[in-house]
């Protein structure tokens, strides 16, 4: 990457701050280009999901490997627990999403309460394992909560094969303007269901699976206590990446941990961080790093940078640290800061190899809270930032009262804050849509066919705010 007048400002920047400049392009069509990263991860697309306990859950980790990205369980949720959700996210399809199962005597309230979890927005209901049914909110609409779900569902089903083409399944779909198929095993029993839109996403994204097909899964470690313990369960677990996590990664502890972890020679990548200069990110990679988690303070839940003055400017911070990186042979990701795709193409293009996603996929159906409306009926998931009073409260469950409290008085992020759905994205595959939409036209627009060849060939410059304001949409006329 280069800036547009060959000097770097005198000032740090924002993602805001710049924009890329339009060169000769070759590529013909955005599908031309590959968006996998080369970190070591098998990540297919450079999207990480944070290691945030609002966000970071089992239903967030198997459609993001779906998709290609890759989700990072929080440090705080128990060995136990972190271990079947590995084992859980590992035997998903690779193509059918998981449906919320249902047996026909169960009531529609509480069908009610279940499907919301799932974009497709519906439930199947089994007997013996085998479908027998489809019901969707609209079924449940005026009827009686205490109905059972078997006198409201739809027998009517499109059923195929596990190893149905997508292409395939969407045709047939289409023809039967049905919402979704459901597949089944040889013997009948059920394997998932897809929609128009996953079939069609199934034909354009290529799944993140290990060697042995599964896919692909991150946990995060934090940088007390029994650390090489720690991080040899979640690699006995089956975990492919594993995050060595504080808020200031340029610190003895850090780097103790980060030794520890080396010394139970992990074979999968080790990333660490975080951090904002180039002498962090080699203290980090000389300790082991292979990737350097890059950001303090850009966080929408985070309020570090107002409470403590300390932070930096993200574009500014990924490019110094993505050029201390390589000049090791190691990667940085971008942690924090993205509220828009040209935000991701900007991280990519200053070196990252991949970005940070936390409350932007919070207002999903994937993130693991429960689906609220507000007074004028608009639906929201509640957020909180790893620093705040509520997350401290979760870590510190097991301490005394007295610790605790102590604790509590020193706290950093916000401890609630309601994510709204949009209605035209609800579910963390429409966003990665957008995103990923966004990123292959500014591939294309630089003239890159890999995002390798995007760090190479982009070309930055400034802006003030008020071009950056000339460069949004307006919803109506001024």
């Amino acid at each position: 990457m280069r800036f547009l007048h060959d000097a770097a400002p005198p000032h740090d920047l924002t993602y805001d701050d710049v924009f890329m400049v339009p060169r000769h392009s070759a590529v013909a069509s955005r599908y031309d280009v590959d968006l996998a990263t080369h970190d070591g991860t098998g990540a297919t697309l450079p999207l990480v999901v944070a290691n945030m306990t609002a966000i970071a859950g089992k239903r967030m980790a198997e459609t993001t490997a779906r998709r290609g990205g890759l989700t990072v369980i929080p440090q705080d949720i128990p060995l136990p627990v972190v271990a079947e959700v590995v084992r859980w996210v590992k035997q998903r399809h690779h193509v059918f999403d998981t449906p919320i199962e249902l047996v026909p005597t169960q009531t529609v309230a509480e069908a009610l309460s279940l499907i919301p979890k799932r974009s497709h927005r519906a439930a199947v209901v089994v007997e013996d394992g085998r479908p027998v049914g489809v019901v969707s909110e609209a079924d449940c609409a005026e009827v009686d909560r205490f109905a059972q779900v078997g006198a409201v569902m739809r027998r009517e089903l499109v059923t195929v094969s596990a190893g149905a083409d997508p292409r395939v399944v969407f045709d047939r779909l289409d023809a039967a303007k049905a919402p979704m198929a459901v597949a089944v095993a040889d013997d009948g029993s059920l394997v998932g269901v897809l929609t128009r839109l996953g079939a069609l996403r199934a034909t354009l994204y290529t799944p993140a699976v290990d060697a042995d097909g599964g896919l692909r899964i991150a946990a995060a470690v934090g940088v007390n206590g029994d650390v090489a313990g720690k991080a040899e369960a979640l690699l006995a677990a089956g975990v492919d990446c594993l995050v060595v996590d504080t808020a200031h990664g340029h610190q003895d502890r850090m780097l103790e941990a980060l030794r520890a972890v080396r010394s139970v020679s992990p074979d999968v990548p080790v990333v660490a961080g975080n951090v904002v200069s180039a002498e962090g990110t080699r203290a980090l990679v000389e300790a082991g790093a292979d990737i350097v988690k890059v950001g303090v303070g850009p966080g929408a839940m985070c309020t570090t940078r107002m409470m403590t003055g300390v932070g930096r400017p993200q574009f500014s911070a990924v490019l110094e640290c993505a050029a201390a990186a390589r000049e090791l042979g190691r990667h940085v990701w971008a942690d924090g800061g993205v509220r828009h795709p040209r935000d991701v193409a900007l991280a990519l293009a200053a070196g990252a190899s991949a970005v940070m996603i936390g409350s932007w996929f919070a207002g999903t159906h994937e993130s693991p809270g429960d689906l609220m409306h507000d007074a004028d009926g608009h639906a929201f998931k509640v957020s909180f930032g790893m620093a705040s009073s509520r997350a401290v409260a979760n870590r510190t469950s097991s301490e005394s009262a007295y610790d605790r409290a102590r604790k509590g008085l020193y706290e950093e992020g916000i401890s609630s804050s309601r994510m709204y759905l949009d209605p035209a994205r609800p579910g963390v595959e429409d966003l990665i849509d957008q995103i990923c939409s966004g990123l292959r036209s500014a591939c294309t627009y630089a003239g890159a066919s890999t995002l390798e060849e995007l760090h190479e060939r982009a070309v930055v410059g400034l802006q003030s705010a008020a071009g950056f304001h000339e460069g949004r949409p307006l919803s109506t006329s001024w």
